[in-house]
């Protein structure tokens, strides 16, 4: 099989390495991509929004399987285009990516369908918004309605705070028209972990889980990010809780979508906090989390390429997975997320041993790797447990100088019990 994957970031490395590493994959091509990946797939220079020369280029090579990676495509209807040049592309179609592209539709979905989520509101003016802050108090979560880039969630510790968002959001267009309706939602407290299934026709093959980092600084302090690391399996989660997740949340959310006439194809993630009451979603995406993915396909026995002709064909796949953790640490650029400073050099990653790298934002120079977005680069490394591959990683990190740089010095923290 020849496959092309789509997106430039950390998560579509990941996808690249596996299908590069698969048996049943002849070549891999990856549009745009990033110079990390060069090694594992052919750069194709079309950007992802550009659909008719995506699909021109599938055509003319051959291409059995397109891998859509980023959200906004996805949102803005690729694989309805693709399949509508008869052409095979993996994902959900436009009404489908209104799962993770419109927080109102994934809202009403699950209050429709009792799937256990949190109390909301939703509001497009900001006076009866901030009276519904001043009635509920604090603390209390704020959600731009459309995508944001991972960035358009804010956790209000106090009102002000609260309606300081809202202002951003609502007045001042901080995420443009993405945020030009915001949801409103009781704030959970619980531990977070990161489901993420295959789906195609019906048929459900859940990912192992993971735990992402979203805020910028140690302890889970700072704005939230797009993600500064992630580790999987979650030692502190019971298998008894990522059964009840699939059980009442993941597969009625897939049975309601196909109810509802939009049916999901793709990658469903479910991001999900366990409360007093049991499980409950946080919000629901339409595509591999990042960096997330950096983490559980790393993990995966099977062979991904195998995987994905079967599941596509509707053949039987006895997916495994290996028992070894997986931790990874976001390197991002000094200032990120609010402003990022491009164009630093990185050190000698030829420096690092017995770890793995990603490239999301890297641009190779005359003088090696240098920095050209927020987050530049994941290195993850695996243990026994996530302890053994938290000490690992963070060895070889701290082995090299990252002056211009930034990351957490504690992904992986909360797994108490790596046992």
């Amino acid at each position: 099989m020849k496959v092309l994957v789509i997106g430039r970031g950390g998560r579509e490395h990941a996808i690249v390495r596996q299908f590069a590493r698969s048996a049943f994959i002849e070549k891999v091509f990856a549009a745009p991509g990033n110079d990390g990946m060069r090694l594992e797939a052919e750069l194709v220079p079309i950007e992802e929004m550009e659909f008719q020369a995506l699909a021109q280029f599938a055509k003319e090579q051959k291409i059995d399987c397109t891998f859509i990676g980023p959200e906004q495509p996805l949102s803005a209807g690729i694989v309805d285009f693709f399949e509508s040049q008869g052409l095979r592309a993996f994902g959900p179609s436009k009404a489908a990516a209104q799962i993770e592209g419109s927080k109102t539709f994934a809202k009403e979905l699950m209050k429709k369908y009792q799937i256990p989520t949190a109390a909301y509101a939703t509001f497009s003016e900001i006076a009866p918004a901030i009276d519904f802050i001043r009635q509920k108090g604090a603390p209390i979560v704020i959600k731009a309605d459309g995508l944001a880039a991972g960035k358009g969630v804010v956790v209000a510790g106090s009102e002000e705070d609260a309606i300081a968002a809202l202002h951003d959001m609502l007045e001042d267009r901080k995420y443009g028209a993405s945020g030009s309706t915001v949801v409103i939602e009781e704030f959970l407290d619980g531990e977070e972990f990161s489901f993420m299934s295959f789906v195609y026709n019906g048929r459900i093959y859940p990912m192992v889980i993971s735990q992402d980092h979203k805020r910028a600084y140690d302890g889970d302090r700072g704005p939230n990010t797009g993600g500064m690391g992630a580790y999987s399996p979650v030692p502190q989660i019971e298998e008894s809780i990522v059964d009840e997740t699939f059980h009442k949340i993941v597969k009625p959310a897939i049975e309601a979508m196909a109810e509802e006439g939009v049916p999901f194809n793709g990658i469903l993630y479910a991001g999900v906090i366990v409360t007093a009451e049991g499980p409950k979603v946080i919000e629901f995406n339409a595509r591999f989390g990042d960096p997330e993915t950096q983490v559980v396909l790393p993990r995966m026995k099977s062979d991904f390429g195998d995987f994905m002709y079967a599941l596509m064909e509707g053949k039987p796949f006895d997916l495994e997975w290996q028992e070894q953790a997986v931790l990874g640490v976001v390197i991002a650029a000094e200032g990120y997320p609010e402003q990022p400073e491009k164009g630093k050099l990185l050190p000698n990653l030829a420096g690092l041993s017995g770890v793995d790298i990603f490239h999301a934002g890297t641009t190779a120079t005359s003088e090696g790797f240098a920095a050209n977005g927020g987050r530049v680069l994941l290195i993850s490394s695996e243990g026994d447990t996530v302890k053994a591959a938290q000490e690992k990683v963070y060895e070889q990190i701290n082995s090299l100088s990252w002056s211009g740089f930034m990351h957490r010095s504690d992904i992986g923290w909360r797994a108490s019990n790596p046992n």
